[in-house]
């Protein structure tokens, strides 16, 4: 009889902080056991077994409890110890350290998995960029549970890490006791926010560059958006919320917010940050009201990005409402008033059904969208149009109007593409490939449709075929399909000198070329490769230098400049005939002086950014390592 690893392993965990304990009406939903994937690896002895002061270590993750201002290691967990696994891993406990080391390794996990499950292939971390400019493989990303002693938590991608900090509760703190310490490695949310963010990395290492004031606003409320809607995979708490609000969610509930503990230590009210609204200067909550006002008036990468989030919860709204209209009308015999008392517990049982279904789609949805992002300089208006493609693209009968939804609360909330005319579901469908632009791949390359494959054989095949794919777009035949997708091959001649070149032409990188292998309807499988193409182009902030510099003869190195400017494309290829079925690409191309002069009045006209969101500015003055800095209390 041939012995077969579980497909989970359980383990217990904080449902939402350990704040929750601490209220007697809310005791009861303080613990959640999460099914997280099992881990097996025969090069790695003793998976998630303690090693060299390391543990949990897995295929993707490593858990190094050094805690520096204290100056020790704490003692790492076996989860494989046989009493640990018995019991569903160790009690939930604020003062175990062992514990907080199974709580980041598990919330972690299960955000990876969502992520692979919508994806449809292994998630790989960023590579490491080496002094010769060359690029190393990661296998895992390193969790810190105590790495800061202060009320913060932050990815760092030079370290391929993300550090958790724990702090003490102020003295005038009226919401929680004075002197409790908040350890953020305790939050179900900073946990999935922060790992989101490592994730993100991974995909699109370009959407760290700030190039327009959506860029870092993505990549924060993304991130919250993944947080926020993993609440409602928890049957416990949802169903308490919604007997709680009577099965409307529109009221001020805790599904909807991040970082509860966090928020009330620090005092920035019942949570860090709310889907359904925002605590004003008086520290009052005020419930968002959809208005393009709130799109024009921030600046703030958290303000944009709970912008988003809040785009994103209200059409969520829309669906749910959508769903349960005719349990509503049942409950309430027609006539649409639910009676007074206790809602009966089928109702809520069903209700909460719903919502975590719907729950489950738009996630998979906003993570999907990804795919069909362009490369670099990502707007809110590119990531809609990258949400109603994906999801038309899997599921071309919209059997709940989800599109719709989507596509009316960013409008609301002032989201709108700037290159679409017509803001309707047609229009925003990004433009279809065809048979005309030819080839995107040359014949033979090999895609990993299985996504049981080794990691770093997945990281391989793919660094090799995007070699094949660069080799096989630089033939001179090729022009024509590079000019399409919005590419600058030089074949007019008329290319500025600061664009790079190679061997004389305009370069071109290719990312990566990665496979997706997607679950559509009636359960087919769809299979694609998604290869990333940007070029880049020196920048100056001097006007005058600029022309001068681009009259120059061109080099096959350019000198540093001020900034970089890039333009490029994503391609969704199909694998079997080669033939391009969508492209995400760029406004303009990278010889456009009028998108080069936006980003030179962009970087000096704001205070926040940055060329590089995790290390520092472009000019003197401005904050270096906003990443770290933007989540510092």
């Amino acid at each position: 009889m041939v012995r077969r690893s579980p497909e989970f392993r359980r383990l217990r965990v904080y449902a939402i902080d350990p704040s929750l304990a601490a209220q007697h009406e809310t005791v009861g939903l303080n613990e959640l056991t999460l099914m997280v994937p099992w881990e097996s690896n025969p090069a790695i002895e003793g998976v998630l077994s303690p090693t060299r002061m390391l543990g949990p270590v897995g295929n993707y993750l490593e858990v190094v409890d050094f805690d520096p201002a204290s100056g020790c290691y704490y003692a790492p967990v076996d989860l494989n110890e046989t009493f640990i696994l018995a019991q569903d891993g160790l009690n939930p406990s604020e003062l175990n350290p062992q514990f907080h080391q199974q709580m980041v390794y598990a919330v972690a996990m299960t955000t990876i998995d969502q992520f692979e499950r919508a994806l449809g292939r292994s998630a790989l971390w960023a590579p490491r960029q080496l002094p010769d400019s060359s690029v190393e493989y990661v296998p895992r990303l390193r969790l810190y549970p105590h790495a800061l002693r202060e009320a913060n938590a932050y990815y760092n991608p030079d370290k391929k890490a993300v550090l958790f900090g724990y702090f003490q509760v102020a003295a005038n703190s009226t919401d929680i006791a004075p002197g409790t310490t908040v350890f953020t490695c305790l939050s179900h949310d900073v946990i999935a926010h922060e790992v989101t963010h490592a994730l993100l990395d991974g995909l699109h290492r370009r959407f760290a560059e700030s190039t327009n004031p959506d860029v870092l606003g993505l990549h924060e409320g993304f991130a919250d958006i993944v947080a926020i809607f993993q609440h409602f995979s928890n049957p416990d708490v949802l169903k308490e919320q919604i007997g709680r609000t009577r099965g409307d969610l529109e009221q001020q509930n805790m599904l909807a917010q991040l970082a509860q503990q966090f928020g009330r230590a620090t005092r920035r009210g019942a949570a860090l940050r709310d889907a359904l609204g925002y605590t004003d200067g008086k520290g009052n909550w005020q419930r968002y009201k959809p208005n393009p006002s709130y799109l024009r008036d921030a600046d703030e990468p958290h303000e944009r990005g709970a912008i988003l989030v809040a785009a994103v919860f209200d059409a969520f709204l829309k669906m749910y409402k959508s769903r349960i209209v005719d349990l509503l009308r049942i409950a309430s015999q027609g006539s649409g008033l639910l009676p007074a008392g206790e809602l009966n517990a089928d109702l809520v049982n069903r209700l909460a059904d719903e919502a975590a279904k719907t729950s489950g789609h738009v996630l998979q949805m906003c993570i999907r969208a990804l795919d069909y992002c362009p490369p670099v300089n990502v707007t809110f208006g590119d990531y809609l149009r990258a949400i109603i493609t994906a999801d038309t693209d899997l599921y071309p009968v919209d059997e709940h109007n989800y599109r719709t939804a989507m596509m009316q609360s960013f409008s609301l909330f002032g989201i709108r593409p700037r290159a679409v005319r017509n803001v309707s579901l047609e229009g925003l469908v990004l433009q279809e490939g065809s048979s005309d632009l030819g080839e995107a791949v040359p014949p033979g390359i090999v895609p990993d449709l299985d996504n049981e494959i080794d990691r770093k054989m997945a990281y391989d095949r793919m660094q090799e075929n995007a070699s094949k794919v660069h080799a096989w777009l630089a033939r001179p035949e090729n022009a024509k399909l590079l000019q399409a997708i919005g590419i600058v091959s030089g074949a007019d001649g008329k290319v500025p000198g600061t664009v790079s070149r190679k061997k004389g032409r305009p370069a071109f990188e290719v990312h990566s070329v990665r496979t997706a292998l997607r679950r559509g309807n009636k359960t087919n499988l769809v299979p694609d490769l998604v290869i990333e193409i940007t070029q880049r182009r020196t920048g100056y902030f001097e006007p005058q230098q600029q022309k001068v510099a681009d009259k120059g003869k061109p080099t096959a190195k350019l000198n540093r400049g001020d900034f970089t400017f890039r333009r490029g494309c994503t391609l969704i290829v199909n694998p079997r005939t080669r033939e391009i079925r969508w492209v995400a690409r760029t406004d303009k191309d990278i010889c456009d002086d009028g998108e080069l002069d936006a980003l030179r009045q962009f970087l000096l006209g704001s205070p926040i950014s940055m060329q590089d969101a995790f290390h520092g500015p472009v000019a003197p003055g401005r904050v270096s390592n906003p990443f770290a800095a933007v989540h510092r209390d």
